[in-house]
């Protein structure tokens, strides 16, 4: 082959490569919480940019973050817990973000900004704020009247006594599928620190789950959010965006079930989740592109008008629905929020003391 051929053939595969690069670099993989975004977020970004998305989904903490710990996780994108990324970030799991490529993160709401880089993120260097609520009660007002006697929730009692949801168990009970979350609520119960992993405490907290278990149907973080709306089951103790589409759905289907979702008198648990970039993404310009895309005010409005969470975008306020906005449920006034309490990261050993206990208190055993 002539010097001028092997020239052109040399920049021919050059371009090859250089093609199949940008190829590369038109993809992205996100792996985010089920019933967590509009239905038409990701198709809107796919049309923007020119990036096709990989969309996965999960419904625990516990399962992404076994992945993220596994390494080669293959996402570039993912919306762990506020708590559980504090722990991630100490493991490394993370890249640091790049603020220069996310013009939009001026439209974030700096008190919430400041709130969870105290919990969890100091500086804010890992993560923004997707969505956040409260971990609360949701049930059917008509069914629990007729097991209960009364139609309305407005306490831990009703789950947590044994006497109140053994009544209940006729029409059905679930709970979150998650210990961090599930243990610290029966510790706040019984006037314990939520965030404690002493074990005196969390064998308290686990003998107030084991005197309940017979009534409680199933353990599931999504299930109910379709079981809730269908009438298959009275209470879910859930998070209050799933438990506000829970409601939507009952209403979309012609209110023949009517729902309620109370942040219990005594207090509730908080998340924020936040969108983050593994520090092994393979596609980290599109993973930029689609944080600066959800950053965009009418993005995330339109986003929370579908899941019925508030979210971390101050800008976005002005264009969420106002049935959402004027919620107390959704967005808790003053008062209720001094009752919440936010859900903090244990350590590694306290870990799988909470992980053993859960899967006693599951088993009933």
């Amino acid at each position: 082959m002539s010097k001028m051929g092997k020239t052109l053939l040399a920049a021919a595969l050059m371009g090859a490569m250089a093609t199949a690069v940008q190829a590369e670099d038109k993809v992205l993989n996100v792996y985010n919480w089920s019933d967590y975004i509009a239905p038409d977020t990701i198709a809107k970004f796919e049309k923007q940019s020119g990036i096709k998305v990989k969309y996965d989904v999960f419904d625990s903490n516990e399962t992404l973050e076994a992945k993220l710990l596994a390494g080669k996780s293959g996402y570039d994108i993912v919306v762990p817990s506020n708590n559980f990324l504090a722990k991630q970030i100490k493991a490394g799991v993370y890249q640091e973000l790049d603020r220069s490529k996310l013009p939009n993160w001026k439209n974030l709401d700096e008190d919430l900004l400041k709130a969870v880089g105290d919990a969890s993120d100091p500086g804010n260097k890992y993560a923004f704020p997707y969505m956040w609520g409260s971990i609360g009660i949701g049930y059917n007002p008509e069914k629990v009247k007729a097991a209960l006697g009364v139609d309305k929730i407005d306490s831990w009692d009703a789950v947590f006594k044994p006497e109140n949801i053994a009544k209940l168990k006729s029409c059905g009970v679930s709970f979150l599928d998650a210990p961090t979350e599930m243990l610290p609520a029966a510790l706040h119960y019984l006037g314990l620190p939520s965030n404690s992993t002493k074990a005196e405490d969390l064998k308290k907290a686990e003998a107030l789950f084991l005197s309940v278990r017979p009534s409680i149907t199933y353990f599931h973080s999504s299930k109910y959010i379709g079981d809730l709306a269908n009438g298959n089951i009275c209470v879910a103790v859930g998070y209050s965006g799933d438990l506000e589409q829970s409601k939507a759905r009952a209403h979309e289907a012609g209110d023949k079930v009517k729902l309620d979702y109370i942040i219990p008198k005594e207090g509730a648990g908080t998340f924020y989740d936040m969108v983050a970039i593994p520090k092994d993404a393979e596609h980290k310009d599109a993973a930029y592109q689609f944080m600066n895309f959800l950053l965009q005010p009418e993005v995330m409005a339109e986003i929370t008008n579908a899941v019925r969470f508030p979210n971390g975008n101050k800008a976005a306020t002005q264009f969420v629905d106002k049935d959402i906005t004027s919620d107390p449920s959704i967005y808790p006034p003053a008062e209720v929020k001094k009752q919440l309490y936010a859900i903090a990261a244990p350590e590694a050993a306290a870990q799988r003391v909470i992980t053993r206990s859960w899967t006693k208190i599951k088993s009933g055993k």
